[in-house]
């Protein structure tokens, strides 16, 4: 199975309850203002958001749906415009393309979210594209975090930069920086520890890191990536918003999108940040990273049924 395959089988869920929505909803031609309320209902309970669903349902209303078309067909195609409008100018491919100086990228992200596992995705493509990385183990505070990250690097030959559980987190972001330059490295992949964003002491730890980035090199990190998991639904807007405070949220990769029918939330979080979407996370191979397309996103949440 290719990997758009499996992108759009990730969707199926969203997409049938989407479709399958529609329908009950849509039971004669005439789409009257009932209908629309029902519409922009549904849209909410299926984490779009309600400002975007607000906004679709405004789209539909001003549209005169053809009675002689299938008036759910219709609506799904409005969808999909809508989301191809909001969405392709939040695509950023070029992150994963060779830089030509020194690039350090900050991942975070709160506990389970898949942080550790989609930075060895990203390593990997970068590797593919023949990039020499480094792994910077910055989650000090769970030994088996480390392990995880070694085994990442292990598996797609990068290089590891590590110190012994407990140490300061900033200091091996430092080290492997320093390390990244003297061997003109210019990937940089940090990992950090998962911390809630309601935990004030994990918080200062995190802009502590990109503090210390900073003194090795002034205009790192020239990334800051924020993992989010799918199936937490509209608290991700929360996760963003108390992230986005310490520093700037650059882009947004999504996990957990390969069972859930959770994907609307990607549209809500798009139309109230306008955050480049990265990629989006389909299952734990190395290569379950799908670099995001707003095309194929569109094409995989309105797949008709």
């Amino acid at each position: 199975m290719g990997i758009f395959e499996k992108f759009k089988l990730g969707f199926k869920k969203s997409a049938d309850s989407i479709s399958s929505g529609l329908r009950e909803i849509i039971v004669k031609k005439e789409i009257d203002d009932e209908t629309l309320n029902k519409i922009e209902e549904f849209l909410i309970s299926s984490d779009v958001g309600i400002d975007a669903s607000g906004e679709i349902k405004n789209i539909i209303s001003q549209k005169k749906i053809d009675p002689k078309k299938n008036a759910v067909e219709e609506i799904n195609a409005i969808l999909k415009e809508y989301i191809l409008e909001l969405m392709v100018p939040l695509e950023k491919k070029d992150f994963f393309e060779n830089k030509e100086n020194l690039n350090v990228t900050l991942i975070s992200g709160v506990n389970g979210v898949g942080k550790t596992t989609t930075i060895g995705k990203i390593g990997k493509i970068f590797k593919d594209n023949g990039s020499e990385v480094i792994f910077s183990a910055c989650d000090t505070f769970r030994a088996a975090a480390i392990e995880q990250l070694e085994s990442w690097s292990d598996k797609i030959g990068a290089t590891i930069i590590k110190s012994n559980p407990g140490s300061d987190p900033a200091s091996v972001a430092y080290k492997a920086i320093e390390h990244a330059k003297n061997n003109n490295i210019r990937r940089v992949l940090i990992d950090t520890a998962g911390r809630l964003q309601n935990k004030k002491n994990l918080m200062d730890e995190f802009k502590k890191i990109a503090n210390v980035i900073k003194k090795t090199d002034e205009s790192a990190p020239h990334d800051v990536v924020l993992v989010l998991d799918a199936t937490s639904g509209q608290n991700i807007i929360n996760q963003l918003e108390e992230f986005d405070k310490i520093i700037k949220i650059t882009g947004l990769i999504m996990t957990k999108l390969d069972g859930t029918a959770k994907g609307g939330v990607l549209i809500a979080i798009s139309k109230k940040y306008k955050v480049p979407i990265l990629g989006l996370g389909l299952g734990e191979k190395e290569d379950d990273l799908q670099i995001f397309n707003a095309e194929q996103f569109a094409d995989a949440f309105t797949q008709f049924n």
